[in-house]
């Protein structure tokens, strides 16, 4: 049960590095959307890689 809950995390984090620019004009300001984007791209990044590393544990 638990590997499948992180590689829905893992799609998650893949989908919004790949989104990140569409995300972020529909639910932030314009002001400053390449900072948004740049975050969104690393939260991403960080959150598929944990999630990679820790079902690489479990298998």
């Amino acid at each position: 049960m638990i590997k499948i809950i992180l590689l829905i995390i893992i799609a998650i984090g893949v989908t919004a590095i790949f989104d990140a620019r569409r995300i972020a004009e529909k639910y932030f300001s314009t002001q400053d959307i390449n900072k948004q984007v740049l975050l969104l791209k690393a939260v991403g990044f960080l959150v598929s890689v944990v999630s990679a590393i820790i079902l690489s544990f479990l298998l």
